[in-house]
């Protein structure tokens, strides 16, 4: 079964730092552009940060020189770390898998996937 798997979330004061992990289960994954989104409350899900399957990343700049999104290919997995961490930041926060092919999955063709969210609080 395709998924992804989140782990990482918590709750931390403003200025601490947390790592998400998002592990994809298959090698249908080779190749795609990982995304990190994440959905404050009354809020739409809004990207936070890219990386392609050549390295290539990109922020919001709201992020930038705070958070660093990176890959291990061989293990699948996208990770965020995330330092000095403000109140705004409090969200949940989802991983994307963008396929460089889509895929015939669940009745329909699928372009990407999705995990199923870990919440990231800070407090001040």
């Amino acid at each position: 079964q395709v998924q992804l798997v989140e782990s990482g979330g918590g709750s931390v004061q403003a200025g601490g730092s947390l790592r998400l992990s998002c592990a994809a289960s298959g090698s249908i994954f080779n190749g795609n552009t990982w995304g990190w989104y994440r959905e404050a409350p009354g809020k739409q899900r809004d990207l936070v940060a890219t990386i392609s399957s050549g390295g290539t990343t990109v922020y919001v700049d709201s992020v930038k020189g705070r958070f660093t999104i990176s890959r291990d290919n061989a293990k699948n997995t996208v990770y965020l770390q995330m330092n000095s961490l403000k109140p705004e930041d409090t969200a949940v926060y989802y991983c994307n898998a963008a396929l460089a092919n889509p895929i015939w999955y669940g009745g329909r063709w699928k372009y990407d996937f999705w995990g199923q969210g870990t919440q990231v609080t800070v407090s001040s």
